[in-house]
């Protein structure tokens, strides 16, 4: 009998992130990634999540570093997790982190746990974030190298989305509570892949950006919850979360546009 073939099911979930970066790129382009796009993307993000476990570029580079340190690479799973990883990197390099702020089921659920009306804290450390995550990132690799061990496999991703009760899920229910409060807590602390998207974003072709209407008010900066919006800011950690233009009190003086556009003033 021949054996069981390999499991498609992650490539749903690629194919739908792929598809939806374009189209969501189109509306922020035309102007009509309104909030209520916002909401339907991130719902059906967090529906594609329970129902295909996937994507979920996190578990899969955990998965490719731990086939890389057991001799496993080879793996149609692994040679799938690393075509899908180049392909986000390269549109992130591209357009910005979409896949980031709305097609990562990770990320998606504690967006929507942040839009809570609840009080917020507001992590002012952006830059000791970044170095955390880059030891924790390091850490993620020579452990999964080094002892083939998961360390997002403490965080319950996978238990979470296929609602299967343990200590994990436990503990990524924990870390949506705080997203109630903080912004994106897994994504700008723990996210090994969101450094390699915070790289990519820095230089993107494509970004919100000033433009001449802008009266530098400063109301963006003050509605970002990453930090990003400042003139000199490069956007790497900008998850297009759109806060910045429901504050701004001028039509048009923030827009998504290419670098060099006409009728815009670059930031960063």
């Amino acid at each position: 009998m021949p054996g069981q073939g390999p499991n498609l099911t992650p490539l749903i979930g690629i194919a739908y992130a792929i598809i939806f970066i374009f189209i969501g790129v189109f509306l922020w382009r035309t102007g009509r990634f309104s909030r209520t796009v916002k909401f339907v993307l991130l719902l059906a993000t967090v529906l594609m999540g329970f129902l295909f476990f996937s994507p979920m570029i996190p578990h899969n580079f955990q998965n490719l570093i731990l086939g890389v340190g057991t001799g496993a690479g080879a793996g149609f799973a692994l040679v799938g997790a690393a075509v899908g990883m180049t392909v986000f990197v390269l549109l992130t390099f591209l357009f910005g982190r979409h896949f980031c702020g709305y097609l990562c089921p990770i990320g998606a659920v504690q967006e929507l746990a942040y839009e809570v009306p609840t009080p917020k804290i507001r992590l002012p450390w952006k830059g000791a974030l970044t170095v955390i995550r880059g030891l924790v990132f390091l850490l993620i690799i020579g452990a999964g190298l080094g002892l083939s061990l998961s360390i997002l496999g403490f965080f319950g991703i996978a238990e979470f989305f296929r609602l299967t009760f343990s200590i994990g899920f436990i503990i990524f229910l924990v870390l949506i509570a705080i997203s109630l409060v903080v912004y994106r807590p897994f994504c700008r602390i723990i996210c090994p892949v969101a450094v390699i998207f915070q790289l990519a974003a820095t230089p993107a072709r494509w970004k919100i950006r000033r433009t001449g209407a802008c009266i530098a008010c400063r109301s963006c900066e003050k509605a970002c919850p990453t930090n990003e919006a400042g003139q000199g800011d490069g956007k790497g950690e900008c998850y297009l979360c759109r806060r910045c233009i429901a504050a701004c009190p001028v039509e048009g003086a923030l827009r998504y546009r290419g670098r060099g556009e006409e009728g815009t003033e670059v930031q960063g």
